[in-house]
């Protein structure tokens, strides 16, 4: 399935504006790529309003984000892909690993402050910040979905449950239906701190009314937090705005510098917070007077209005300027900013084709193949036993190794790197070679009788040693490299192969090499005879039991 000039690769994940694929340009590298529920974007007017909103979040820039690098609002699927990052979710990461301790702690909570630190410095507050939004890469915090949550603060967008569903990483000031600043972001940065250090929710589990209850009062349960940031986190979750450490003093409380960010692209003015639904707001009071009859109650009428545009504000402590109201043209050029090519790959660019493998190149690679079958055939002449043995051999390693980079590539797909790679892969080789081995086995069986029928059939029409075990080593070279279970066989060899066929002449020099070690086992065999070691004859030699049965 494709989705503008992307290929969807898989389902990655699902939310409330949509579903998340990994998906590919061709020629490029992966996305992850969302594609928006029609209630999000279901008229002009939420169009337009995506696209100013994805126009100020590609200004960001941080390897602490995965940031926009493509995004189509007007297309007939409309969609916004993001830098892909190959990890699981903090709250993965915490359920297969235990939650972090130590300076593995204080790093991800300074890391994730960064994050937050680069999306603020665009005027745009993120509102979102939760377990499964923030990406493990290796024993980095990577924040996702910065920003976009705010495009479904629409009055056309009734999901209040969804908007409900993790009240733990709200700040109370959202509960009430007042307008967020950054000290919100703290509050949340505080919250998922605080689930990576203790492996729970600060302010527990339940209904929402009780967890919301907890969140307005102040009541969090920090108990068990490493002490390196547990009085950071504890001021963090104050539940008046103004007592919370502004996030400047977040980093240099935990040691931090500034963050060294990617050059920011220029763009308009910022653009303030979208003001909470009303649904959402009345949900969220009409909770907390369940709980607490004594909450305050807001007077104004429940329809709310944008409030009139201000000047923009240069302190990140302040609400934010607001939005521009001018119409969207019906269907504006978006040109995306250039992402850096360090340490990310950048796609293609999007009238880039597929890579066409080319007919000289295609026959470079059959060239050396035959070339590959001309020396197994040649070895089995010169030394049937001894060649025969060294496949099986090669067959068994090659196949076990082959396990064991799949299994590597797939943890590091799902949780992203770890210094402990290479280790875990040396401990891991003999349990992939166990694994291994039954279907090397059935490999190794399933040539051994074909070839051997062969080499009856061979013996039978009393053809003479060298052109019978040539026929055999030819039949050998190919019912092994198409036979059950060889796919683990041909994978390593192909890494070998393909790139030797890209270029002419490492090809040219690779297929004299074989072509030459095969003339040469052939004409010893031919003025020597084939070398049967360990043993003195061939099976079907006069005298042994073979011969006397042919």
């Amino acid at each position: 399935m494709r989705v503008g000039d992307y290929t969807l690769l898989s389902r990655i994940g699902e939310g409330g504006m949509g579903v998340v694929h990994l998906a590919r340009k061709p020629g490029g590298e992966r996305v992850a790529l969302k594609v928006l529920r029609p209630h999000v974007v279901g008229d002009d007017e939420a169009r337009a309003r995506l696209a100013r909103e994805v126009n100020s979040l590609t200004r960001v820039r941080s390897v602490r984000v995965a940031e926009i690098v493509d995004s189509d609002p007007w297309g007939p699927v409309p969609f916004v892909a993001t830098r892909y990052v190959p990890g699981l979710s903090l709250h993965d990461h915490v359920r297969e690993e235990g939650p972090l301790t130590g300076d593995d702690l204080a790093w991800f909570a300074q890391g994730l402050a960064e994050a937050l630190q680069a999306v603020h410095r665009v005027g745009v507050l993120h509102r979102d910040i939760k377990p499964s939004n923030v990406l493990m890469e290796g024993r980095n915090p990577v924040l996702i979905d910065f920003g976009l949550a705010r495009v479904a603060d629409d009055a056309n967008i009734t999901r209040t449950g969804w908007l409900l569903g993790t009240p733990g990483y709200l700040a109370p000031e959202i509960l009430y239906g007042i307008e967020p600043t950054t000290a919100a972001d703290v509050h949340s940065w505080a919250a998922t701190v605080a689930f990576a250090g203790t492996g729970r929710a600060p302010y527990g589990k339940g209904p929402s009314v009780a967890v919301m209850d907890r969140v307005r009062r102040g009541e969090h349960d920090l108990t068990g937090l490493d002490p390196v940031v547990l009085s950071l986190v504890t001021s963090a979750l104050a539940p008046e705005p103004d007592q919370r450490p502004s996030l400047p003093q977040v980093i240099e409380t935990l040691g931090g510098s500034p963050t060294v960010e990617r050059p920011a692209v220029p763009g308009p003015a910022p653009t303030m917070t979208m003001p909470i639904t009303p649904g959402f707001a009345q949900a969220a009071q009409e909770a907390l007077d369940v709980a607490a009859p004594q909450t305050r109650r807001f007077e104004d009428d429940p329809t709310r209005r944008q409030p009139p545009p201000a000047p923009p504000s240069q302190s990140l402590n302040q609400p934010l300027a607001g939005p521009a109201t001018e119409a969207a043209p019906p269907r504006p050029d978006h040109t995306l900013p250039p992402p850096m090519r360090e340490p990310y790959q950048v796609p293609a660019p999007a009238g880039a084709a597929p890579a066409r493998v080319s007919w000289t190149e295609r026959l470079r690679r059959w060239i050396l193949g035959a070339a590959v079958l001309g020396a197994v055939a040649g070895g089995l002449v010169l030394a049937p036993y001894v060649v025969s043995v060294s496949i099986a051999v090669v067959t068994v390693v090659l196949r076990s190794l082959s396990l064991s980079a799949s299994a590597a590539t797939d943890r590091r797909g799902r949780r992203g790197p770890k210094w402990y790679d290479g280790v875990l892969n040396v401990m891991a080789a003999p349990w992939h070679f166990l694994v291994s081995l039954p279907a090397s086995i059935m490999l190794l069986v399933w040539t051994a009788l074909l070839v051997g029928c062969v080499g009856l059939v061979m013996v039978a029409l009393d053809v003479d040693d060298l052109t019978a075990l040539g026929v055999s080593g030819v039949f050998l070279g190919v019912v092994h490299w198409t036979g059950p279970g060889s796919s683990r066989l041909r994978s390593p060899l192909r890494r070998i192969g393909l790139p030797l066929a890209r270029t002419p002449l490492p090809w040219l020099v690779g297929v004299l090499l074989l072509v030459a070690a095969s003339a040469l086992m052939v004409w010893w065999a031919v003025g020597h005879d084939p070398v049967w070691a360990p043993f003195d004859e061939s099976p079907w030699a006069p005298g042994t039991w073979l011969g006397r049965h042919l």
